[in-house]
């Protein structure tokens, strides 16, 4: 006899959605994650009374009121608007292409001026773009591309950028106004108390059992649950039999300063190709600096990211869904359709970047479709 009805493996946005999903339906859930803290890459952890975003910067925006409503359940959101900042050797820049970016860049004042000096530089790429470089070109001119993209995409590839595909790069934000809001999304802020609070909420009255290795364990662990909803790597789960799909991997690097404020924005992109670091994030600015009983906060924490090929061993981040691993992902998913009581989900199981909202919304979707 079974003892649960599903059995979650990882308590990130995916795995909690459907075991909230699961649990509300009446069903027996149990979720193990391998990582000592729940929430995966979401995971906030309180730093002299900041919420840090342990894994890398998390900020929520969607059209998707479905998701919209369902996440408010769990938390209260601030008003939060992304606004980041470009620094180009010194050199400070709106990270949304907008009149702001235009004027610093070219001494351009109207919409018009902005839009013909565009159309001047695009038309360098003749016929189809074939690579990175002749897409961002295409879209946004030489030298916005110069100061802006290349250097930035190339320590976050790790390639030149001649040499990545130009679909990475289908669109870049360009805006003819001064609107400095990064998402063009309706709903948007970030969980009053962080995004841990709100998975602590989503998995409330759910057994919970964390450092437990579904993959060391596998036979066991399924014999305890009719179904498995496994939200790692694919790859992983069939122990790389068919070779490993590629993905880039990032390093943070956290420093507490004893300052109020270290560079008065959340997010500074280093777009220059010599700065080792691709951002700096300062995580007090996505709560305005406050905690949250609406005290200002003495102390501020930062965190360095660095982008690096992904190794066994390392965290898989962003999948790199080229021709080749995208190949190589559907042998895999053609035996994970073998499988017949697992459920693969989320970015790794799934094999693609997924926004947080998406995640959510493929995560109701599947549960509507099994639970």
């Amino acid at each position: 006899m079974k003892k649960y009805d599903y059995l979650i493996v990882g308590s990130g946005l995916y795995g909690s959605v459907f075991a909230q999903q699961a649990k509300e339906a009446g069903k027996k859930v149990h979720v193990i994650d391998k990582r000592s803290n729940i929430g995966g890459n979401i995971y906030t952890e309180k730093i002299e009374g900041i919420n840090v975003h342990k894994y890398g910067a998390h900020i929520f925006h969607t059209n998707n009121k479905e998701v919209w409503d369902y996440v408010n359940r769990f938390a209260e959101f601030n008003r939060f608007t992304n606004s980041p900042v470009a620094n180009y050797k010194g050199e400070l820049y709106s990270m949304l292409f907008n009149m702001y970016t235009f004027n610093k860049m070219w001494g351009v004042v109207t919409p018009e001026e902005a839009a013909a000096k565009i159309e001047e530089q695009r038309r360098e790429i003749k016929g189809e773009p074939q690579n990175l470089e002749e897409q961002a070109i295409s879209l946004v001119g030489r030298d916005i591309y110069e100061k802006l993209v290349k250097g930035y995409t190339e320590k976050q590839w790790g390639r030149d950028c001649k040499e990545l595909p130009a679909f990475i790069i289908k669109r870049l934000p360009v805006r003819l106004t001064f609107d400095n809001n990064y998402f063009n999304a309706l709903y948007q802020g970030i969980p009053i108390g962080g995004y841990t609070k709100m998975i602590e909420n989503m998995l409330e009255g759910i057994e919970v059992k964390l450092d437990t290795d579904y993959l060391e364990n596998k036979a066991e662990l399924n014999m305890f649950a009719d179904k498995i909803v496994y939200t790692g790597a694919i790859d992983a789960y069939f122990g790389y039999k068919l070779g490993y799909l590629e993905y880039r991997s990032v390093r943070f690097d956290n420093e507490t300063l004893d300052k109020p404020n270290f560079q008065g924005n959340a997010a500074v992109n280093y777009t220059d190709r010599e700065t080792p670091w691709t951002r700096i994030i300062e995580h007090k600015c996505f709560e305005f600096g406050k905690d949250e009983n609406g005290n200002d906060l003495p102390k501020t924490v930062i965190s360095r990211e660095y982008s690096s090929e992904w190794k066994p061993g390392d965290e898989p981040y962003y999948p790199v869904n080229d021709d080749k691993n995208n190949k190589l992902y559907e042998e895999y998913k053609a035996l994970a359709k073998k499988e017949e009581n697992v459920i693969f989900g989320g970015r790794l199981g799934e094999y693609k970047y997924y926004d947080m909202d998406v995640t959510i919304a493929e995560a109701l979707k599947m549960s509507k479709e099994n639970i």
